[in-house]
């Protein structure tokens, strides 16, 4: 809790004996509101010269009384601009936010809002307000920040974005289109931006459920909490089962993490869907031998197979081989590197990885050919 420093300062007592004979000295006269405006911008360019930038804080002992002798400032001289903005823009740059927005309001009761970097400042309280109202749950707060932001500074692109997102969750489409333009404009090479945009005009298919969930899977995934994004992803998937986009961030989420199922569930609902493709064929085929083999080592063997296709031999048969080892029942990775020797002429080689495939797969009739070929040395 800020406390403004006293406006009088208190004179020291002197000793028995001599208050005994001596009479008390009267207080220092009070500093006037220039004075405490002085000290507060001292205080604060020290306070940036000692503290780590981005790290600034009111309880660091600088910025705190940087911050009682700006009060002091606007209490000696209530209705001077220059200190109210002082305040303002200090509360601001150290990050006090609910303090920054009391002290701006105090500043535009005194001053009209006219353009000025005041307002550019001033809506950086605003959009710091409104992101942590978004993060405690309370998207309508968070909303009313965002537009007092764009109220003060249209052309910041955090707020019109914000802005954006919150319509986009609360189902208010046609706003979130128009928030969503006015961000582009601004920053128009942003492929996120551009991804929510296009999202902004389908999503009344899906519908603010569907969208609110997806829309907040990204905010867990740009935070690195992956299994929860996971999770979000589908829960947008289950809310709207045609959200073809939810499904497949879902199953390549779900790859990324070693989740076999959710990746089969995944890919498995968005192949029912008219607007599958054959990527979503290949990962449900990977998803589904990952259940029965490991991903990983469906993984290991489709980059070898790659690289096979690619004519690197070397790196395949290191890539098959680690795999079978991975999981030595992977008849698929036995067969491929008694493939790689036995093109190699390595036939001893071959034959034993051949004979490991057939045990582990006897309707393998090819690497029951080939083995035979290998053990004759063929």
């Amino acid at each position: 809790m800020n406390r403004i420093l006293p406006l009088l300062t208190v004179a020291l007592l002197a000793s028995t004996a001599a208050a005994q004979t001596n009479p008390s000295q009267p207080a220092p006269p009070t500093q006037t509101a220039a004075q405490w405006a002085a000290t507060s911008t001292a205080l604060a360019a020290k306070a940036r010269a000692t503290y780590q930038a981005g790290h600034y804080a009111i309880d660091q002992t600088l910025w705190r009384q940087a911050a009682d002798a700006a009060e002091a400032a606007v209490a000696a001289d209530p209705g001077n601009p220059d200190y109210l903005k002082l305040r303002a823009q200090l509360y601001t740059e150290i990050g006090f936010w609910k303090k920054a927005e009391a002290a701006w309001s105090a500043y535009y009761r005194a001053v009209p809002r006219a353009g000025t970097a005041a307002d550019h400042t001033a809506a950086i309280a605003q959009y710091n307000l409104g992101y942590a109202a978004y993060t405690r749950q309370s998207p309508s707060q968070a909303a009313a920040y965002f537009d007092r932001c764009l109220k003060l500074d249209p052309q910041n692109v955090l707020c019109s974005s914000w802005a954006a997102r919150t319509a986009l969750e609360a189902g208010e489409y046609t706003r979130a289109q128009n928030y969503y333009a006015q961000a582009l404009q601004l920053s128009p090479n942003d492929k996120t931006l551009a991804y929510f945009s296009g999202l902004a005009k389908s999503a009344g298919t899906y519908g603010p459920a569907a969208t609110q969930a997806f829309s907040q899977a990204y905010i867990e995934l740009d935070a690195g909490r992956k299994e929860q994004a996971l999770a979000k992803f589908q829960e947008a998937a289950r809310a709207a089962p045609n959200f073809a986009e939810a499904w497949r961030e879902a199953g390549r989420l779900a790859l990324e993490l070693g989740n076999a199922q959710a990746a089969v569930d995944a890919y498995r609902g968005v192949s029912a869907l008219p607007s599958t493709d054959k990527s979503d064929a290949y990962n449900l085929g990977l998803a589904r031998e990952g259940l029965q083999y490991g991903l990983g080592a469906v993984q290991t063997f489709r980059a070898a197979y790659n690289q096979y296709v690619a004519g690197d031999r070397a790196a395949a048969l290191s890539g098959f081989t680690q795999a079978a080892t991975q999981n030595p029942t992977y008849a698929k990775a036995w067969a491929w590197v008694g493939r790689v020797q036995y093109e190699a002429k390595n036939f001893p080689a071959a034959a034993e990885a051949y004979s490991k495939a057939v045990a582990l797969d006897p309707t393998d009739k090819s690497s029951a050919y080939y083995l035979q070929l290998a053990q004759q040395g063929k």
